[in-house]
């Protein structure tokens, strides 16, 4: 299984014995720099992962227990299914699973799918199954759905979801119209903790520990994540925290035209087309994190798209001129032009009570040049995390192949793809499997 516990797993490959060790020691001699306990974070009643779509907003609280039972599943009988799979509606869905997942509940959805969580009998533990929108209707959805099924085939980190199975109840490729994708059940994401209480500074170091390693391992695989916000960070009980969501992973700029996501923590280069994105999009979105978590309160909410850049600029002032001069968009070039000069503002005054260590890392992640930020790598060795960092537990991906990006495919093509990628998979065995 990837959910593994950093401190209790002697056959975590992550995180060395003699890491776990050094931690626990300092934990047990010092309890201000122990690790985080589970206790330490309040209980949460809102079991759901999150899904990027207008329908899964974070701030959603539970209902009742009438709604709760209505969201169950219901059997439908007399109904053909694949030999070895079951048929249940969850609220006026119908989902053909293999029988080894029961009690289905509807938890989420979004702008590309159902989620349910599940328990599989066969392991014991509780999943979730993201059932996939009409994954074959056009060229461009037949391509997300291939990209994020090889994107979490290849994915094999304790701080990033992972893919335990995927299947299809279609019995032959000419039949095959849908699929699922089974994965960790995430109880809580980090914007549903923030609202609920403030986080200390222990739990805040070890949170941005975790995630600044599973950007690095993302990252030497080559791969952008590109939406990185508090909802797609998934945090149980014993504060361990995985990277969430794989939609716009390596999204092609045509497929971005239009798609509504928050902006809030999205680079000022993504927002306004500077330039090629590159990883350090997604160092600027940690860095929003890191400071909402400090602060209680979103770095830059801005109400639109220009009023986005001028909370921005405010804090770290305009473009100077070799920034500009990099900027590959000529009307992205004139606009900032035109800006009233601004200078960078002193961090110290605008977070007086921000730890020194932790206000330094913040400078060198929200640099304006994408060029000059921090990589996830240089932040993990900064003195701030220099209580977890560990070079040796701190693994880079294998090689990412990513070549079908360039492919130019039909949907038919695309489809026999990802069926390929079905019929390989061995849920007993997911890491082997792994592309």
């Amino acid at each position: 299984m990837c959910s593994v516990n950093f401190l209790n797993s002697p056959s975590n490959a992550g995180f060395s014995a003699a890491n776990r060790e050094r931690v626990r020691k300092r934990a047990e001699a010092s309890p201000t720099r122990s690790l985080p306990r589970a206790r330490s974070l309040p209980p949460f009643p809102l079991n759901r992962p999150h899904l990027s779509g207008r329908n899964s907003a974070r701030g959603q609280s539970a209902r009742s227990d009438l709604k709760s039972r209505a969201a169950m599943q219901s059997p439908v009988r007399n109904s053909p299914v694949r030999p070895g799979f079951h048929r249940v509606e969850v609220q006026k869905t119908t989902w053909d699973v293999p029988e080894r997942y029961a009690t289905l509940l509807a938890i989420g959805s979004g702008a590309y799918g159902t989620v349910c969580s599940a328990i599989d009998q066969k392991t014991k533990e509780k999943v979730a199954i993201k059932k996939l929108y009409r994954p074959f209707q056009s060229l461009i959805h037949a391509k997300r759905a291939y990209r994020e099924l090889r994107l979490l085939r290849h994915i094999q980190h304790d701080n990033v979801i992972c893919l335990l199975n995927v299947f299809t109840p279609d019995s032959t490729l000419e039949k095959f119209q849908t699929f699922y994708m089974v994965m960790p059940f995430v109880a809580q994401d980090l914007g549903h903790i923030m609202k609920r209480k403030r986080l200390s500074d222990r739990i805040i170091t070890y949170l941005f520990y975790q995630l600044l390693r599973g950007l690095k391992y993302i990252h030497s695989a080559g791969i952008i994540h590109r939406d990185l916000k508090p909802g797609n960070l998934a945090v149980s009980e014993s504060c361990e925290l995985k990277i969430l969501d794989f939609g716009l992973a390596r999204q092609t700029e045509s497929e971005m035209t239009g798609y509504v996501v928050t902006r809030w923590y999205r680079a000022p280069e993504v927002i306004f087309n500077w330039m090629h994105y590159s990883q350090a999009v997604d160092v600027w979105s940690a860095a929003c994190i890191l400071a909402e978590m400090i602060t209680s309160t979103v770095l830059f909410p801005g109400h639109d798209s220009i009023d986005q850049l001028k909370k921005i600029l405010n804090l770290t002032g305009t473009p100077d001129s070799s920034l500009v001069q990099k900027m590959q968009s000529k009307d992205a070039q004139s606009y900032v032009q035109g800006l009233p000069s601004q200078k960078k503002k002193n961090f110290k005054l605008v977070f007086p009570t921000m730890n020194e260590k932790a206000l330094n890392l913040l400078e060198g992640m929200l640099l304006l040049d994408p060029e000059k930020r921090l990589t996830a790598n240089q932040g993990l060795a900064h003195p701030f995390l220099s209580e977890y960092h560990d070079a040796d537990s701190e693994p880079d991906s294998k090689p990412y192949d990513d070549s079908f990006e360039s492919l130019e495919l039909d949907v038919g093509e695309w489809k026999s793809l990802i069926h390929m990628e079905i019929m390989t998979f061995d849920p007993d065995n997911p890491a082997q499997t792994a592309m």
